[in-house]
């Protein structure tokens, strides 16, 4: 029994060891640390059987980030502790963020997760194209959810 249970993390790691560096590979956005940390910290990534599992695991963390992004831009709205020329990009997030969870969470039964990719760069270009650029409140978590989408993007690639 032991045996199995230690065959099967060792599976999964090779899986998502073998699957980043595929990723990484195929993509220069992706960083490897990355790819191999943020999946290695997903338990649901930890238990994948094969490279659908993984597909799937990786999708539901970005659409998991795209939803905590969401409560993020509300929450900032709704405080009105922002800079008066911040508003409009503040909502364009919100509205980003809103569309890019449904495509992540549509993507899981069908294809739409390259959909969610934009949302990260177009939110931060709305705050740098104001009259006053603005410092967008998302940039590092944009970052991550880039990389994030980027995995899954990857992953569903080698899938074909």
């Amino acid at each position: 029994m032991f045996f199995l249970l230690v065959n099967g993390f060792a599976t999964a790691q090779n899986l998502i060891q073998d699957s980043c560096k595929k990723a990484a590979a195929s993509n220069p956005k992706i960083k490897l640390d990355f790819c191999i940390k943020t999946l290695e910290g997903n338990p649901q990534s930890k238990a994948a059987k094969s490279l659908a599992d993984l597909v799937m695991a990786s999708t539901k963390n970005a659409a998991t980030k795209t939803t905590s992004l969401k409560a993020m831009a509300d929450k900032i709205l709704k405080g009105k502790k922002f800079a008066k020329d911040s508003e409009m990009p503040l909502r364009d997030c919100l509205e980003l963020y809103t569309d890019a969870t449904a495509s992540l969470n549509e993507a899981m039964t069908s294809v739409g997760m390259s959909a969610a990719m934009d949302a990260p760069s177009t939110c931060e270009t709305g705050f740098k194209e104001r009259k006053t650029p603005q410092k967008s409140p998302f940039t590092k978590d944009n970052d991550v959810l880039t990389q994030t989408i980027s995995i899954c993007l990857a992953l569903t690639t080698m899938l074909k």
